[in-house]
């Protein structure tokens, strides 16, 4: 591998490796969702406490974001994505073992810290990318990211159904070995933008840049605001769905359960064309586009009843809605300043992973109380929050 890889050298196979390598990684933040059911029975984890366990995922993502991130400006991203590989390696398997709830939370929190692989390979691939090619290569990677979501749910499901609930992050471990390999072998050994200017930078100060970013890109503000809030939403969708459906009308298994990750991939659709629309559109109007098309998806919801056929149309254009207006997003964000770009992608997926830890928790306790129809209402409040502040980029701190 090359010291440097320019963008020419970008390669369609490496930027379909990276993809690969966003989904298996991605996918270990939603692996719990549809398995939430067999986990309480086994470990005694009463229905109101559940989203604790995929909580502690998005929260261990979220504090990854905000202090493992940003030393991708100083540090060599390839170097930061071998430690992550090996700690989440270590997440899976400690889940594998989890004589308890406590034991299995500490474990999804060790994992959602070393997802951070995924925030890593994204700024990488945005900087060895052209502003010409941006656009694009964040739409392939965002399909890698949004597959491994989706296809997480359905997979973890029929694992769990056959061989039970453990076998998923015994296969978790695995595929995460075979990818931190791959990427120790394909990844430049390249210096990271702050070591190529030859500025000395600590670590407190590079934490404290994050601030000053924050406060000097209301384009910034904005796109965390905005996400933040539609990101709630979608994971209080899935945080709760197989609870959901595990129930009366349905009384749906949990591998049955989980193949709505298959319904759901309607969501790379979205992440595949809004590459394209953001240039014709706008990334303000694609954003806008895709939250309107989400709250459409929760009003079919509520209404769907006993009715599986609108209860799936109401899933894809959720999940179409949520990577349209994701990728339009990152856009926004990547271009706001190419000298720190992890830095300034931390404060954005900071908010984002906050925002679907809120509709995780949020969710569970909501549909404890009020049902689907609850949860419906709940992601509508944060869906409407998030179109306030997409049309709030003048906003202040």
């Amino acid at each position: 591998m090359h010291k440097d890889m320019p963008s020419e050298i970008l390669r369609p196979s490496i930027i379909f490796l990276l993809s690969c390598a966003v989904a298996a990684t991605a996918a270990n933040l939603y692996y719990t969702q549809p398995l939430l059911p067999l986990m309480g029975k086994e470990l005694g984890v009463e229905a109101g406490q559940l989203g604790m366990i995929p909580a502690l995922s998005q929260l261990g993502y979220a504090a990854a974001i905000l202090l493992i991130s940003p030393l991708g400006d100083v540090l060599p991203r390839r170097r930061l994505i071998n430690i992550l590989s090996v700690t989440l390696v270590g997440g899976a398997l400690l889940a594998y073992v989890a004589p308890n709830s406590v034991f299995l939370g500490l474990a999804c929190l060790i994992i959602g810290i070393s997802a951070n692989i995924t925030q890593q390979i994204l700024p990488l691939a945005a900087t060895l990318s052209s502003p010409q090619s941006r656009g694009r290569v964040i739409a392939s990677i965002m399909t890698g990211l949004t597959t491994g979501i989706l296809l997480s749910r359905t997979i973890s499901g029929a694992v769990a159904e056959h061989f039970g609930w453990r076998m998923v992050f015994l296969m978790s471990a695995t595929i995460a070995t075979v990818f931190g390999l791959m990427l120790h072998r394909i990844l430049p050994d390249r210096p990271s933008p702050l070591q190529r200017s030859a500025e000395a930078v600590s670590y407190k100060a590079l934490l404290l840049s994050l601030w000053t970013l924050l406060r000097s890109h209301p384009a910034l503000r904005q796109s965390m605001l905005t996400g933040m809030c539609w990101f709630a939403a979608f994971n209080a969708l899935w945080a709760a769905l197989a609870l959901h459906v595990t129930s009366a009308p349905f009384y749906f298994s949990v591998q049955q359960a989980g193949l709505f990750g298959v319904v759901a991939l309607a969501g790379i659709a979205g992440a595949k064309l809004s590459g394209r629309w953001v240039t014709k559109l706008g990334v303000g109007n694609t954003i806008n586009l895709g939250i309107g098309l989400i709250l459409i998806g929760f009003g079919i919801s509520a209404a769907a009843g006993e009715s599986l056929s609108l209860l799936i149309i109401s899933i894809v254009l959720i999940d179409f809605g949520v990577f349209m207006a994701q990728v339009a997003n990152q856009v926004r964000v990547f271009s706001i300043d190419s000298n720190a770009q992890s830095r300034v992608n931390s404060v954005y997926m900071l908010g984002y992973y906050l925002g679907g830890a809120i509709g995780s928790l949020s969710s569970v306790a909501v549909y404890d109380i009020a049902g689907w129809q609850g949860v419906c209402i709940l992601a509508a409040a944060f869906l409407c929050s998030s179109l306030i502040a997409n049309h709030s980029s003048q906003s202040r701190l």
